[in-house]
């Protein structure tokens, strides 16, 4: 009961409306379902089609088309004509989607944003009130300790997984029934092999802060949450972006930094700048974030876990880290990950990251070097383009509604 009310400081009133929506939906999803009996309804962010999903629906166009699936994004969204050239597309968020959602016998997502409204999605899906089979192919390998991805907050049928530690880590913690969690491999991972790069190009992709994107009380413990430009996050990047030392580095090295910071805090690019033409504020909806990760030569981030994506192309990391107590207070609980025995050096001052960055760059040439190389193969034993395979043949060998039940410790 106490988690049921923690939730509610969250829920806004468009989540209410969308119960509407929900009641409307329900009797046209049992006419619906009669047709499309196997249909699978693959989704993201909601707005982007640029991950596992992706490659995953891709996929499944492609090799097995026999397979009904539709994949769900907004008709606004910048990848919207790409998926429908693939097949079936969903609109995000309306009646259609709630239909589809309710109707689908595998519900197949990266995460919770793409559902037709996820506090009122997890009302059904973790009280046992919708049956049917949902598989989680992440956003990014967790590599922190994330309640929220328990089994008592998601009631997966499937949670797949990108790397060996990660896998150790969830099927040991996060309380799943034996044989939910799957080592798999990312789908995303098949187009990361033979990446053409752009010597000269630096990405630096920070990840989000939850209470700068949710004013409740504890939010105001940790920042000025009402003033973006005045929070430690926004003065600190802000701050790197146009430290005098780092324009003279790109300037001499003939060097293009790229600042795609995640997608969360997209809105409120428009209030970093920078004083060099060298330095581009890339916005997700002209910027693909998987093209630009294979082309870069070195990444840049705080605690993304994008920079697993980047070792596992054994491309080199820096990691800025100038708010670490209050990150582990106010968005993620460590987890089996330590950054300081990762995948590159860890700084937490401007001057050091600079530094850093030029060492890299003069005595590598941007080169992954010992023993992040040798780390990496440890994380990633599973090294191959058969990814989207592997998890296409795991969803279709789940039991479908007629046997889901008969499944001890099944109650979604």
């Amino acid at each position: 009961m106490k988690r049921f009310w923690n939730k509610l400081q969250y829920v806004h009133p468009r989540d209410i409306a969308s119960l509407f929506l929900f009641l409307i939906a329900l009797p046209c999803s049992f006419l619906f379902r009669r047709r499309h009996k196997h249909l699978w309804l693959v989704c993201e962010s909601g707005r982007e089609a640029r991950d596992n999903g992706y490659w995953l629906f891709k996929y499944i166009r492609e090799y097995h088309p026999e397979q009904e699936t539709a994949f769900v994004i907004d008709r606004a969204s910048a990848d919207f004509e790409k998926v429908e050239r693939l097949g079936k597309v969903v609109p995000y968020g309306g009646l259609t989607h709630w239909i589809y959602y309710l109707a689908a016998e595998k519900n197949i997502s990266t995460q919770k944003d793409g559902k037709p409204n996820a506090a009122a999605c997890y009302l059904l899906e973790i009280y046992g009130i919708l049956k049917n089979i949902r598989v989680f192919l992440q956003h990014g390998i967790t590599i922190n300790d994330g309640k929220w991805l328990y089994y008592e907050e998601t009631k997966m049928r499937l949670f797949v997984c990108g790397a060996q530690p990660e896998y150790d880590f969830i099927r040991q913690c996060f309380g799943y029934p034996e044989g939910y969690v799957q080592y798999l491999g990312f789908c995303r991972f098949d187009t990361l092999h033979n990446a053409l790069v752009k010597p000269r190009q630096v990405l630096v992709m920070p990840s989000w802060r939850q209470w700068l994107n949710h004013k409740v009380k504890s939010s105001y413990e940790l920042d000025n949450v009402d003033n973006f430009t005045q929070t430690e996050y926004f003065l600190r990047w802000n701050g790197f972006l146009n430290a005098p030392a780092l324009h003279a580095f790109l300037e001499e090295n003939d060097l293009e930094l790229l600042f795609y910071p995640h997608r969360n805090v997209q809105d409120n690019l428009k209030y970093f700048h920078a004083g060099s033409e060298r330095v581009v504020l890339a916005s997700w909806t002209e910027y693909d974030i998987q093209q630009i990760m294979k082309e870069s030569a070195v990444m840049i981030t705080d605690y993304s876990s994008v920079a697993i994506d980047f070792a596992y192309m054994k491309k080199p990391t820096l990691y800025y880290q100038f708010d670490e107590e209050k990150f582990r207070r106010g968005q993620y609980a460590q987890g089996y990950f330590d950054y300081r025995n990762g995948f590159g050096p860890v700084c937490t001052e401007q001057a050091e990251l600079v530094a850093a960055l030029k060492d890299m760059y003069g005595t590598d040439g941007f080169r992954m070097r010992e023993p992040y190389l040798s780390r990496v193969q440890e994380f990633f034993p599973l090294y191959d383009t058969e990814n989207c395979r592997r998890n296409y043949e795991a969803i279709r060998d789940l039991p479908g509604r007629r046997t889901q039940k008969a499944e001890k410790g099944v109650s979604a």
